[in-house]
Formats: structure tokens, sequence, C-alpha cells
């Protein structure tokens, strides 16, 4: 199966982050971050469960650190992925609530996702690398 297929791709997602995304998604107010946490429900109700020392070292977990590349722009950034509370857009440390965030949880290198962005707009993005992944590393705590 390609990435350009409209069949939905297999996402992947640890137990542990499952556990702890839910939390979130669970505290969430009205406004923006309500929608945003119904976005990233929705991608975790489609993706398969896995144990934390079973998911393969190119998928995208939480606290990984993860390169993706803009398919309509080429352009390529690093990002880690975070929770809420930790994110640092400034440095690089994006939160899963972000419209970014929720689209790279759970891809594998080498998958591409449509992501609707603000203002009907959206972006085509592209896993290039996943160069720290905490389960890889055997930080099962973070």
């Amino acid at each position: 199966m390609t990435s350009e297929q409209s069949l939905p791709q297999s996402l992947i997602v640890t137990e542990t982050d499952l556990e702890r995304l839910r939390s979130v998604i669970d505290h969430q107010g009205g406004g923006r971050m309500a929608e945003l946490a119904e976005m990233l429900d929705g991608e975790l109700s489609r993706a398969r469960v896995v144990a934390s020392e079973a998911v393969p070292p190119d998928v995208v977990t939480m606290n990984s650190t993860v390169v993706f590349e803009d398919e309509q722009t080429g352009e390529r950034r690093q990002v880690t992925l975070v929770y809420p509370r930790d994110a640092r857009s400034d440095e690089g440390r994006i939160s899963v609530l972000a419209p970014i965030g929720s689209a790279l949880i759970g891809l594998s290198v080498g998958q591409s996702i449509t992501w609707p962005l603000p203002g009907g707009r959206s972006k085509r993005l592209r896993i290039v690398e996943v160069p720290y992944q905490p389960e890889a590393a055997g930080h099962y705590h973070l």
C-alpha cells in the first residue's frame, strides 16, 4: 500500500502514550484546545496499540525527536513531540495538541499524512527520520 491511497494509514501508539494522551484529552476545556483534543482523539482511535517494548524504533512516540518534510515546499524540520505542559516552540518542542503534533504521533518513517490547518488550509507531511525515540533508547518512563 502506498501512502497516496485513501485507506487509513497504520498508526502505532504505545500503551503508556495512549493512557497519558487520553488523560490530556480528558482535561481539555472548551474552545480551540477542545477542538484540537478531538482531532487527536480521532487519530488515537484508529491506532494499533502496542507495549512500549514492542514499538518499532522508526515510529513517532511521545518525546521522540522527528524529522519531517513538508511535501509541498520540500522544507524539512526537526522537532520533539511533547505533552502540552512541556511545549516550547522556540526550542522545537511541539505539543501533541498542536495541529502538526497531532499529525505526527504514531506515524513511521516514510509515511505521509495530509493534515488540516487553521483557516481551511492543509499540509502534507512525510516522516523522514526518527533520530531519537525514548522506547528505542530504553527510556520507558519519560
